[in-house]
């Protein structure tokens, strides 16, 4: 709608006290919504957008990329030019009509076709051969569980990717050492991938409709261990959310933050979680308001990765991935005090307090069992709505703790589909 009038709010309406705030309505914007009433806005003609398989320039590679930066169509890094024939290879690795839809992506109201996935996977640089990633990728952004039409909200969160499956192996995707760092193509390209189709796609464009306040760029996908998981026993997270552990499985999950909870020390799980508690409480702040009703309830996921060896001295001690998540549950928690400073005072999340959203009976009882100020509630509602992953250096003790940003990029996950042919073409390309 370019032509719909729009009326100011001048400044930001927190930064303000009562009197500012009441002269800025009174004297600007209210008159400017009596003067949008009464005046009819000229009419503003929306651009003509290609089709789908239309040729949209022709040139050098100097040349396309300049045009497509232009356009808004790259993230201001090369892209590789989507010809019509490197699309056609990454279209002979699904069966699906190149036409369908995958879903209607906000807030562009996109229909996210197979050949727009195709065509975007082209230009981030990936493969043919991980277009059945692409696919469920974006299967799982057009999920209204997951939430897309938030990706462009202040806190200017990212995505997650998590990889489960035999696929990891069979494309070669880094799950060792360097786990979140790019250089390895699979990881990095996909990764890339997925934020050109919030561009591309969904119509996220910075100063426009991504409304980030400090952003972060894409994440390289996460590839679990899977190795390491079946020599300890422990469920990988395809099982953990509803697949077959021989699943080849997408997950995406939206992060606020993380960082590294380095050079954990212990031979025992006692040991070593005390200091992974405090990190993963220590990572989140403000994102509590999505447990105890301030945006939401219930729907905070943390996640912690731990690297391989964390998990076989734990296993080693009889400990299960639940066994850890009881840990966080009952050690990672927040005064109460603290919880409702943030919900009443910092970020203006209103619940009134914990005692009351326990007494509607919209919190549990573990957030209310004292009127104690400093007694300790947990971050979650169960100790399920933990993640623990397991991927990174082998031989390193370091751990790495992600807050989330909640409902507005809720855990998604999806089946990967091969072709009939997958190991056959597979097997092809590794000679």
């Amino acid at each position: 709608m370019p032509n719909l009038p729009v009326a100011m709010i001048v400044g930001h309406p927190g930064a303000q006290n009562a009197e500012e705030l009441s002269r800025n309505v009174k004297e600007v914007t209210a008159q400017q919504v009596i003067d949008n009433l009464l005046i009819q806005p000229a009419e503003t003609p929306l651009p003509v957008e290609p089709a789908a398989r239309d040729i949209v320039f022709r040139g050098t590679f100097e040349d396309v990329n300049a045009h497509f930066y232009e356009k808004l169509w790259s993230d201001g890094l090369p892209i590789v030019p989507p010809t019509m024939a490197k699309i056609k290879e990454f279209l002979s690795y699904t069966s699906r009509d190149p036409d369908e839809s995958l879903g209607i992506l906000l807030p562009e109201h996109r229909a996210a076709t197979i050949w727009a996935t195709a065509v975007n996977g082209v230009m981030a640089g990936c493969r043919p051969e991980y277009m059945p990633i692409l696919i469920a990728l974006i299967e799982a952004m057009a999920d209204p569980m997951y939430g897309v039409e938030h990706s462009g909200n202040t806190p200017g969160a990212e995505t997650l990717i998590i990889l489960n499956g035999p696929i990891i192996k069979d494309l070669g995707f880094n799950y060792e050492q360097g786990a979140l760092r790019d250089g390895f193509m699979p990881n990095t390209s996909v990764g890339r991938f997925w934020r050109l189709a919030l561009r591309n796609m969904a119509g996220f464009l910075p100063h426009r409709t991504d409304k980030g306040t400090f952003g972060n760029t894409f994440r390289v996908v996460l590839a679990e261990n899977e190795d390491a998981l079946a020599r300890i026993g422990w469920q990988p997270n395809n099982v953990e959310m509803g697949f077959a552990a021989k699943d080849n499985t997408v997950t995406v999950t939206r992060m606020t933050g993380g960082g590294v909870l380095a050079s954990v020390t212990g031979s025992k799980p006692e040991e070593m979680m005390p200091y992974l508690a405090d990190g993963v409480v220590k990572q989140s702040g403000w994102e509590i308001v999505f447990t105890v009703g301030g945006l939401a309830f219930g729907t905070l996921r943390p996640v912690l990765v731990l690297s391989p060896i964390l998990a076989e001295t734990m296993a080693k001690a009889g400990w299960s991935k639940n066994d850890v998540k009881r840990y966080l549950y009952d050690h990672a928690r927040m005064p109460a005090s603290r919880v409702e400073t943030f919900t009443e005072k910092w970020v203006d999340f209103r619940i009134g307090s914990l005692k009351l959203q326990a007494n509607l009976g919209k919190l549990p009882k573990a957030f209310n069992e004292s009127d104690d100020p400093d007694r300790l509630v947990p971050m979650v509602l169960d100790p399920d709505d933990f993640m623990v992953l397991v991927s990174g250096d082998p031989l390193r003790t370091n751990a790495y703790a992600f807050s989330h940003n909640g409902y507005l990029g809720f855990p998604t996950a999806k089946k990967i589909q091969l072709p009939a042919d997958w190991k056959e073409r597979i097997g092809k390309l590794r000679k």
